[in-house]
């Protein structure tokens, strides 16, 4: 084991055991580590309740970090015993307990570790939920993911020339009630039925909202992101418990909230936040997804999920590149810091560890 594991991964968190980043600006990351990264797997959806073989594959993957990117339990309550347990049983997973010996782990969550499906700011467990979240990731007593309006965080690994930013927003806490989709009075599951007897894609119930004030982040969250995008890094990632890109399918997505896609649009623009890449998860497939109008440079957005859970149908999404994949799967990213600039290949795995899905990205490509 590494010496970042000895020391941080005792409780399952590169955070822990290690020294904090420069304090007094705001584009400070929370967290600075010195180990170069070169291959960083991430997921989602994972159902503790049921068996997880895709841990083997992760591990002989041999990835330097994995981020979970929510749905890392499925709590769906408001009572803490229950939360606990949920916890437990992941905290049993054979495979889960193998990765946590031995590879450094980053998280986020989605709603239902958050606490409910689709829950936003109204959820009253929040706090809760929060302590037992932070409690099973092993943060440190002093991480200011305890106080903040939400769980997000930044950090930052390597040397100048490889320095790889990772930022996770918290896309729950704040969020704005969604809008439901408008189908005059008509069942939604009668509708989606017909629709698929009929072959046509199906969309999830919700439907974008225009307001100006409607946000998953929050103005604080937003001002703070806004900063970190600012900090000086060779490759960025948002790691984002929802789709980031993907053009509107009627599940929860940044492209619900209009304002927020575009000002984190505009954000990387006038922040010259050059090389970011999106993960993302929730969806139960995996995909590949590209936006290159009205953006400072192609946006790409990895999404991998679940670990354990799969979807029937494949939602509509115009800015998918190549097909989907529904069958458990993790995300794999390989850097490559040899080169005159840096190179990043995203790739979509099964659970036998077999590639299905594969996007090469020329960092050097993204840039304002």
């Amino acid at each position: 084991m590494s010496q970042l594991s000895r020391r941080g991964l005792m409780t399952g968190t590169v955070g822990a055991g290690l020294a904090a980043g420069a304090t007094g600006a705001l584009a400070a990351p929370d967290r600075v580590i010195a180990r170069t990264l070169t291959r960083i797997a991430f997921g989602s959806c994972a159902r503790s309740d049921k068996p997880q073989p895709i841990w083997d594959a992760v591990l002989a993957a041999e990835p330097n970090l994995f981020i979970f990117l929510g749905d890392n339990v499925y709590l769906d309550t408001r009572d803490p015993e229950v939360m606990r347990r949920k916890y437990a049983e992941l905290a049993a997973q054979p495979g889960f307990r193998r990765l946590r010996e031995s590879v450094p782990i980053l998280a986020t969550w989605d709603d239902h570790d958050y606490g409910e499906n689709d829950a936003g700011a109204e959820y009253p467990m929040k706090e809760e939920s929060r302590r037992q979240f932070l409690d099973f990731f092993g943060e440190p007593a002093d991480s200011p993911r305890w106080t903040r309006d939400g769980i997000y965080t930044s950090l930052v690994f390597g040397p100048v020339g490889c320095r790889v930013q990772i930022l996770l927003p918290d896309l729950r806490w704040n969020r704005t009630r969604l809008v439901p989709l408008e189908l005059g009075g008509q069942d939604y599951d009668a509708w989606v039925e017909a629709r698929a007897e009929a072959g046509q894609s199906t969309p999830g119930p919700y439907m974008r909202n225009p307001e100006l004030t409607a946000t998953q982040l929050g103005e604080t969250q937003w001002r703070w992101l806004e900063e970190q995008l600012a900090a000086p890094a060779e490759v960025r990632l948002l790691a984002s418990s929802l789709q980031v890109v993907a053009d509107f399918a009627g599940w929860e997505g940044w492209i619900n909230f209009a304002h927020d896609h575009q000002r984190l649009i505009a954000a990387i623009r006038d922040r010259r936040a050059n090389g970011l890449v999106c993960l993302s998860g929730d969806t139960h497939y995996g995909e590949v997804s590209r936006l290159d109008v009205n953006t400072p440079y192609p946006l790409w957005d990895i999404t991998s999920s679940g670990l354990t859970e799969t979807w029937p149908v494949t939602p509509p999404n115009a800015l998918r590149v190549g097909e989907v994949y529904r069958e458990p799967n993790f995300g794999l990213l390989t850097l490559g810091w040899d080169g005159e600039a840096p190179t990043l290949l995203a790739q979509i795995c099964g659970v036998d560890g077999a590639v299905h899905l594969e996007q090469p990205i020329r960092i050097a490509d993204l840039t304002v």
